[in-house]
C-alpha cells in the first residue's frame, strides 16, 4: 500500500522546525512574494536556502507556493525571482496560474509542477491536462470533491501523476478559494495573498420588500446579532485515515501557514502517528482517541469532514458562533537538555507560574504531568513565573526531552 506523505504547514522558519520534528514528510511554504499567504511572515532569499537546506538534510522535501494570480507588471519581477530560487534546489513549485506555469517551465525546464487547489480540478480529464500541457507532477484537488470522486479520479489518471488534498486546517466559503469579497470590501486582493477575511464576519441578512428593510430573510438561521453564514468549519479527517489511505492519495496536506508553532507540532505528530499506524496494521487499525484529544486542544473552529462525505449544496459547512476555540496555552520551546541533570532551558511563548502543571509534547507523544516547582532565570536565581515573552529559563524534567520539543 502507498504510505501518504504528510504535508505541513511553514509560515515561518520556527514552524518548519516543529513540523519537521513532529512527523512531517514534507513542507510548504513560501518567500516575501507570490504566495497566498502574505501574512504568514514567510521567508527571506537566505532563510528559503537555509530552509531547504535543513530539510533536505533531515530526509524531508520543501514545497515552494507561488500560488497568486500575478498582473502584467510583476511578471519581470518573477522571472528573477523563479531562477533565483530554483538555485537552492526546492523540491517543487505550487502554481494556479497558467501564465506562471508556462514561465516556470521556460525558466526551469526540470521544476517539478504541482497544480494549486485553487485551479479548481474535480476531474480526471483536467488532471490529465495539466499533466500533458504544463508537465504537472501532482494535482491538489478541489477542496469540494467527495472522497469517492478522488477515489474515481486516481483510477482515471495514470500511477504516475500524484493526488494532494487537504486532510485538516480551516475551510473556504468560496470554490477552491477563488474569492472576490476582501476585494471589493478592504481592496485587499485574496487572489494575491491579501485576504481580509470578510467570510468570518457577522452579518445581519434582510429582505427588501416593497421599500421596507426590516423584514429577516426567510431560511437563515440567525440571532438578534446577526449571522456567520459564509464562515466555514474547520476541517480534521483523523478518524478517516483508513478511507483516505484507501482512495489512493498521494499527500495529506495540513491547511495552517498562519497557525502558532504549537499547531504546526501537533497536526504533524497526530497524522504521523494516525497514518504510520494505520500503514503498519490495516485490518487491526482504530483510530486513538488521545490523537483526537490533541487534536481539539489547537486553535480551531468546530471540526467537520468537509465535503468527503456530503455535497457543498446541500450542507455548507457553516459556523453558527464567532471566533475560535481557544488554543491550549503552551509555555514555550525546549531549547536545551542535560541528560545528566534534566536541567532543561525554554524559550517562553506564554507565562508560566510556579508551581503550575505541565507535560512536554514530543514527537512520541505526551509525557505525564508534572508540577513546574522550580523555574530559573538565567543567572540561576529562582522565579516566580516567567513574564518576558521571549525570556530564558530554566527548570528540572522529571522526563528525557530534546531540543525543539514542547512544555504546556
Amino acid at each position: 500500500m502507498n504510505k501518504p506523505e504528510i504535508l505541513s504547514p511553514a509560515g515561518t522558519p520556527e514552524k518548519l522546525r516543529a513540523a519537521v520534528r513532529f512527523g512531517a514528510d514534507a513542507v510548504y511554504l513560501a518567500g516575501k512574494s507570490f504566495g497566498m499567504r502574505a501574512g504568514a511572515g514567510n521567508f527571506t532569499e537566505d532563510e528559503l536556502d537555509q530552509a531547504i537546506r535543513y530539510c533536505h538534510e533531515r530526509g524531508k522535501k520543501v514545497y515552494i507556493t507561488l500560488n497568486t494570480m500575478p498582473r502584467p507588471d510583476e511578471y519581470e519581477r518573477l522571472s528573477r525571482y523563479i531562477p533565483a530560487v530554483d538555485e537552492m534546489k526546492p523540491d517543487a513549485y505550487i502554481v494556479a496560474d497558467p501564465g506562471v506555469m508556462d514561465l516556470l517551465r521556460s525558466l526551469c525546464p526540470d521544476a517539478v509542477l504541482h497544480v494549486s487547489t485553487q485551479t479548481s480540478v474535480v476531474s480526471d480529464k483536467t488532471a490529465l491536462s495539466y499533466m500533458k500541457h504544463f508537465g504537472a507532477r501532482r494535482i491538489v484537488l478541489a477542496r469540494e470533491l467527495s472522497l469517492s470522486e478522488i477515489a474515481e479520479i486516481r483510477k482515471g489518471i495514470p500511477d504516475e501523476l500524484e493526488l494532494e488534498t487537504f486532510i485538516h486546517g480551516a475551510m473556504c466559503v468560496s470554490w477552491s478559494g477563488r474569492c472576490l469579497l476582501s476585494n471589493h470590501f478592504t481592496g485587499r486582493d485574496g487572489n494575491r495573498g491579501q485576504c481580509a477575511q470578510p467570510c468570518r464576519w457577522n452579518y445581519t441578512l434582510y429582505e427588501l420588500r416593497e421599500g421596507k428593510d426590516d423584514s429577516r430573510r426567510p431560511g437563515i438561521e440567525q440571532t438578534e446579532d446577526g449571522t456567520f453564514i459564509m464562515s466555514s468549519r474547520d476541517m480534521c479527517m483523523i478518524e478517516h485515515i483508513s478511507e483516505l489511505c484507501r482512495a489512493g492519495i498521494t499527500s495529506f496536506k495540513i491547511e495552517g501557514r498562519m497557525k502558532s508553532v504549537y499547531y504546526a507540532a501537533v497536526t504533524a505528530l497526530c497524522y504521523r502517528h494516525a497514518v504510520d499506524s494505520y500503514i503498519t496494521d490495516p485490518s487491526g487499525y482504530s483510530t486513538d482517541p488521545e490523537l483526537v484529544r490533541l487534536l481539539e486542544s489547537v486553535t480551531h473552529r468546530k471540526y467537520d469532514t468537509g465535503y468527503y462525505f456530503s455535497d457543498p449544496s446541500v450542507d455548507a459547512k457553516t459556523v453558527d458562533e464567532p471566533g475560535y476555540i481557544t488554543e491550549r496555552p503552551y509555555f514555550g520551546i525546549v531549547t536545551s537538555y542535560d541528560e545528566k541533570t534534566g536541567y532543561t532551558r525554554i524559550k517562553q511563548k506564554n507565562k508560566a507560574v510556579s508551581g503550575d502543571t505541565a507535560s512536554f509534547l514530543t514527537p512520541g507523544g505526551e509525557t505525564g504531568t508534572f508540577r513546574l516547582a522550580d523555574i530559573y532565570g538565567e543567572d540561576g536565581e529562582k522565579l516566580i513565573s516567567t513574564p518576558h515573552p521571549g525570556m530564558i529559563y530554566g527548570i528540572y524534567s522529571p522526563y528525557p526531552v530534546g531540543e525543539g520539543d514542547i512544555l504546556h
